[in-house]
């Protein structure tokens, strides 16, 4: 609250320490964890509440509370009441109390923190954050894992045999500690079932299966959890259960719970530091430390992270997007398990999801209309209103959203919209040549990345449901229907970006397509679409020649015209952009490239010839200059050539101005005013030095003679040239 204000915190350290602070008057700004005074071990009870006002019973004569004293109290919902309110009111009676809370209040807390506080001065509730992009939505679905007991008679048998021996209130006590539904929900079977359910969603689920994204599991114990991480670990997912003391249990009759979760984790800590068990035992803090690290930077390599209460509340992990719920939970614990999965992380995470086992808002007795009751029940309504909503129903509304808007945009693409008409509306009209057919891309260059934004959300919002499309009320006719338009906007998206060159520049835009694409829309172009994915279609040419790029092409864009034109586009702009490198050797491409295109239009040669011309310029306006081969012996490095052929073809002035730069030049000169203008001073020197010869070499030189202006601008026009050659 108070950084970058120069405001020195002081940090109490005891109740006895705040109370010494208060009545003095060298802090004015204190900073006290009041709850954990006197806190043993890791018994949050009430001993850091009783210690503190045990303190504060003992206080000196003298003391008063200097100053007027502003009071602001984090989580007022839990700390303000009963014996600690009395006892801060009765430390500091004159004090404003001003109270922050990050959920909702319950309804019994309500009343309570009205008298404390009065009435609210500001609320923030969680739907408006939705609305106002600061936390993502939640989508909810509840899941059912069937489970029946399948021999009561032998489950009874066993044990009669293993209780002989205890008295019958020594049998009634175990029965009732086995009995519960907790225990039956624990079976292995049970959990087997959920584990497959969430390896399934794990190779199908956005963000799951990229790697982008991962996961929070919640155990109803923490020997739920081992078993879990067992389980998970015989598929090799890289898994973390919360860690918890578990040594010295013993009963000689197999193991205990305790017993299997100090198994489980020696073996998993063994395992995480290569070392034997015993060793790697002593380092639970630091596995905890760098596990939270990598499920926060690699959700690719931590994917899955077992819980039970730790890291439920303040752990912020924006790649989390799916949290399944195994355990009993509600209210306070409830809402904030939750958000742990609605941080914003990238375009790609648009929900967060929670999935509940325990059906925790009796969805699966019946048709829940909302979830401001059940499990969230000791809310008032108002506070909870849009924390959660149902998966389904909204999936299926984003994808409707996400096929009217590529609809609407592509809604003014000319008749017979085939892929022609899409590169001319989204690219440029096939009539435009050399700087006019630039401007027209750089023109529809917002057209374009509304193409993109939208066909992704499209692919993501298809994705998320494309299993489910029956039960989301499809019928088989609009499920074909969506298939063929997820199927048809993603070509052509895929055929607009290689035509405009856009390819390279948007493969981090979104990361996540390729693979959904793959997985659910067509599988069988994955081949096609995957010869770009380490290379732009320039290097294709060059690197595999005309023939290669044709048939690659030609698996994406329907006609021989499309081909060509994504081509030209690609070689169009890599001219435009390597241009500044050198200017006169570009501008020469350019013209050649305008020539090509006009025999092609034309027909004059075939298109197997246009393929094996075009491959050669691509490969020539590859290499600045166009390599070695057909300049002077002494103009040997790109930098020379390109002075060369901006300077007249005048190999010595080339050269000299290329001995000028290379003398003149210091560490970072292109961005340092004084190291530039020292650079510009011995180019001009040399230009002023040809130009004063009796005889002038060449045209350049004879034009710098008669308008000493030329100098200066030519001047200019080379030092541009240097800052774009690498080895200046």
């Amino acid at each position: 609250m108070f950084l970058g204000v120069h405001e020195q915190i002081y940090r109490t350290k005891s109740g006895d320490d705040l109370i010494e602070k208060l009545n003095g008057t060298t802090e004015s700004l204190l900073c006290s964890l009041v709850h954990k005074f006197g806190r043993q071990g890791d018994d949050e009870g009430d001993e850091g509440t009783k210690a503190f006002i045990a303190a504060i019973q003992k206080l000196p004569p003298d003391f008063k509370a200097k100053g007027d004293i502003h009071v602001f109290v984090d989580e007022c919902h839990r700390t303000q009441s009963g014996d600690l309110h009395k006892a801060m009111k009765a430390l500091l009676p004159n004090a404003i109390f001003i109270g922050f809370t990050g959920t909702p209040l319950l309804k019994a807390d309500k009343e309570t923190s009205y008298e404390v506080f009065g009435g609210y001065i500001h609320t923030y509730k969680f739907d408006q954050a939705v609305r106002e992009g600061v936390v993502l939505d939640l989508r909810y679905e509840a899941r059912d894992i069937d489970q029946t007991l399948t021999n009561r008679d032998k489950i009874d048998q066993w044990f009669e045999a293993k209780t002989k021996g205890l008295n019958d209130l020594a049998k009634a006590q175990l029965k009732q500690k086995w009995g519960t539904m907790q225990r039956v929900l624990s079976s292995q079977d049970r959990l087997e079932k959920i584990v497959a359910d969430i390896l399934l969603d794990m190779n199908t689920k956005p963000r799951l299966m990229d790697g982008h994204g991962n996961a929070m599991l919640v155990a109803g114990s923490i020997c739920e959890a081992c078993k879990f991480h067992e389980l998970f670990a015989r598929h090799r997912h890289q898994l973390r259960p919360g860690i918890a003391d578990t040594k010295g249990e013993t009963s000689g009759e197999g193991e205990t719970d305790n017993l299997i979760k100090y198994g489980v984790y020696a073996r998993m800590l063994a395992d995480w530091f290569n070392e034997p068990a015993e060793k790697a035992l002593n380092k639970v803090e630091k596995f905890e430390q760098e596990v939270k690290k990598k499920f926060i930077t690699e959700p690719g390599q931590m994917k899955l992270l077992i819980v039970v209460d730790k890291l439920l509340t303040g752990f912020d992990a924006p790649p989390a997007s799916y949290l399944y719920i195994d355990k009993q939970m509600r209210d306070h614990g409830l809402f904030q398990a939750i958000c742990r999965v609605n941080r914003l992380d990238g375009d790609d995470k648009e929900y967060g999801y929670i999935i509940d086992y325990k059906d925790l808002f009796k969805g699966l007795e019946g048709a829940v209309g909302d979830y401001t009751s059940g499990a969230l029940d000791g809310y008032d309504k108002d506070d909870v209103k849009g924390l959660l909503e149902n998966r389904l129903v909204k999936a299926r509304e984003d994808l409707e959203d996400a096929r009217e808007a590529v609809k609407a945009l592509c809604e003014p693409v000319a008749a017979p919209t085939d892929t022609a008409a899409y590169l001319h509306f989204f690219c440029a009209d096939s009539t435009g040549n050399g700087a006019g057919h630039a401007e027209q891309l750089k023109d529809n260059e917002p057209k374009r990345l509304k193409l993109y934004k939208f066909v992704a959300a499209l692919i993501r919002a298809y994705a998320s449901i494309v299993g489910e499309l029956a039960e989301a009320g499809y019928k088989p006719d609009e499920i074909e229907t969506i298939k063929t338009e997820v199927d048809h906007y993603s070509k052509v998206r895929d055929e607009v970006r290689l035509a405009s060159g856009d390819y390279i520049d948007l493969k981090a835009y979104e990361p996540a397509m390729r693979h959904l694409i793959d997985t659910y829309i067509r599988a069988e172009d994955s081949e096609k679409i995957s010869a770009f994915d380490d290379m732009s279609l320039i290097q294709l040419i060059v690197e595999r020649g005309p023939e290669a790029t044709d048939a690659k092409l030609k698996g994406i864009m329907k006609t021989e015209e499309a081909v060509a034109e994504t081509v030209e586009n690609n070689v169009r702009k890599l001219i435009i952009n390597e241009s500044p490198v050198d200017p006169a050797y570009y501008d020469k491409m350019s013209k050649l490239l305008d020539a090509l295109i006009e025999l092609r239009r034309k027909g004059v040669v075939s298109y197997k010839e246009y393929l094996e011309k075009i491959a050669r310029l691509t490969k020539d306006a590859t290499l600045p200059g166009g390599g070695p081969g057909g300049y002077p012996a002494e103009v040997r490095t790109a930098a020379q050539r390109a002075l060369y052929n901006n300077l007249g073809k005048d190999e010595g002035l080339a050269l000299a101005v290329d001995a000028a730069i290379q003398a003149s030049r210091m560490d970072g000169w292109r961005n340092n005013v004084m190291k530039t203008k020292r650079v510009r001073l011995a180019i001009r020197d040399v230009l002023a030095t040809a130009a004063a010869e009796p005889a002038a070499r060449n045209l350049a030189c004879q034009v710098m003679v008669r308008d000493s202006y030329v100098i200066e601008s030519l001047t200019d026009q080379i030092l541009e040239l240097a800052k774009h050659q690498n080895e200046y």
